[in-house]
Parts: C-alpha cells; sequence; structure tokens
C-alpha cells in the first residue's frame, strides 16, 4: 500500500534498532544512562553458570551475548534468556527454546488504547501481537473495570515481555494496544 500510494519510505528498510539512538551500539548507550550492576546467571534450580553484566542488557528469549560457552556437565546447546530476577539481580537462563519458562498462554495489560475510542466489548475474540514481525496470533480478550487487559492466546508464545506492546487486531484493522505488565501462564 505505501508504494501503491507512493510515499517516499516504500523502499526504506526495516528498523529493528532504536531509532532515536542512532547509529551506535543499544548498551554503550544504556551504559551511559544505568547503572550497570552485574549479577549471577543461573539456571531455574539455582546452579550458578557465570555472572551477567546488568539485567539491562539481556532480553527475554536471547540466546547471543551470554558468554556461556561450554558448561561442565550442561548439554551443548545454546542456553536462553528465561527470565529476569530483578529482586536479586539474577539472570536465569534454560537450554531449550520451548522451555515452559520462556512460553506463556496469556498476559495482562497497562490501561488500553483503542483507535475507536472505546474496546469492541468487554470480551472478544482477536488477534494480538506481542512481539515485532510476528504473526497474528489469536486470542480472547477481557477488558477490566479498571481498562487494563487479561489476554488468554490460543496457542503459547515464545519471550512474551513486559515493557513490550500488545497491539490487538480483527483482520487488518488495528483496534489497539497496551504494554504488557505482567505474563501470565
Amino acid at each position: 500500500m505505501v508504494r501503491e500510494f507512493a510515499l517516499p519510505v516504500h523502499d526504506k528498510r526495516d528498523s529493528t534498532g532504536i531509532c532515536f539512538i542512532g547509529e551506535r551500539p543499544f548498551g554503550e548507550f544504556l551504559s551511559q544512562y544505568l547503572p550497570a550492576m552485574p549479577g549471577p546467571i543461573e539456571t531455574p534450580e539455582g546452579a550458578r553458570l557465570g555472572m551477567h553484566r546488568g539485567l539491562m542488557y539481556y532480553t527475554l528469549g536471547q540466546r547471543q551475548g551470554l558468554a556461556l560457552g561450554g558448561v561442565r556437565g550442561a548439554a551443548e546447546a545454546p542456553w536462553y534468556v528465561a527470565a529476569k530476577d530483578l529482586d536479586r539481580n539474577r539472570l536465569i537462563v534454560v537450554q531449550d527454546a520451548a522451555h515452559p519458562l520462556l512460553t506463556s498462554d496469556g498476559l495482562r495489560t497497562q490501561v488500553a488504547h483503542w483507535i475507536a475510542g472505546s474496546p469492541p466489548a468487554s470480551r472478544f475474540r482477536c488477534t494480538v501481537k506481542v512481539r515485532y514481525r510476528q504473526s497474528d496470533q489469536p486470542c480472547e480478550t477481557t477488558v477490566l473495570a479498571d481498562g487494563r487487559c487479561d489476554v488468554r492466546m490460543t496457542i503459547p508464545q515464545r519471550a512474551v515481555t513486559p515493557g513490550q506492546a500488545a497491539v490487538f487486531y480483527d483482520g487488518d484493522v488495528c483496534l489497539g494496544g497496551a504494554v504488557i505488565d505482567l505474563v501470565q501462564n
């Protein structure tokens, strides 16, 4: 459609970084504003595997940059960030991309913003995107009295992350969106 309407950005590459920081490493940008607090990298069972540079440098589902080469007694498989324990400054990692800690079938949002000014109903079926470039995922959305939403996805989703957006659709029509507040299973 962008090409059809001859908009000048029709052939612009997608941005996957943070546009307002310019062409520089994300970690460098963060280190100027947030103090790094290194801490332990652990398995869900509490086995210590190494040290992280600061929880702010990692995202749920991340596989690269963990500096966890061969771990004695562990399988030769990649490690994935499964959780951040902010209270104890621990980075929790797992070795299975489909590990239960990496998937969830529900989430709660902050107050949602609706394109039409209000939600279609207090409970409705639609699709949701919780990650960039993700295909639409079927869900049932319940709008709570305070404007937040409980979302139950038909298919469990990988690496649903608090602080990211949940965007609701009815076919090609964007209904609205909200910031993910917490993940539910």
